[in-house]
Parts: C-alpha cells; sequence; structure tokens
C-alpha cells in the first residue's frame, strides 16, 4: 500500500454528532448552533457535509470559560 501524505498540522476536522459528544451537548443544539452562528467556526465540505477544525472548537470553547459567575456577567473569560 503506498504511503500516504500526512494531514496539514490542524486539519483535525469533527463531525457535527463528535462535536456535540466533546461539548456534552446534543446534537440538535450543535446544528441550530450552527444555523445561528452562536457555535464554534465550522467548514462547508459539500453540499451536506460540515466539519469542525478540533482547534477552533477547543478555543471557542475556552473563549467562554469563567472562573465564576461575576466573571461571565462582566464578559471577562478565564486568562
Amino acid at each position: 500500500m503506498p504511503d500516504t501524505p500526512e494531514a496539514p498540522r490542524g486539519a483535525d476536522f469533527l463531525t457535527e454528532a463528535e462535536v456535540a459528544e466533546l461539548l456534552r451537548i446534543g446534537r440538535r443544539t450543535a446544528e441550530r448552533w450552527r444555523t445561528t452562528g452562536d457555535g464554534p467556526p465550522w467548514v462547508r465540505l459539500g453540499l451536506r457535509r460540515v466539519a469542525y477544525p478540533r482547534a477552533a472548537v477547543l478555543a471557542w470553547a475556552e473563549a467562554r470559560t469563567y472562573p465564576h459567575r461575576a466573571a461571565e456577567l462582566a464578559g471577562k473569560a478565564a486568562a
């Protein structure tokens, strides 16, 4: 079997179901976030196929991590 080229660094993509599992949310919630723009960045790979760069999903979640409720209300994510 011929050697296959390695995927470019950061090209690790997740399906919508995998994102839902990673974030512990429902798949319909992930779908809704994608359509409303509230969720992590995604990539269209075809007419009926979307994927999420793993690094972008983790960065999106990190930007919404707060040490306490007052920090969330003040809009200050944990550094």
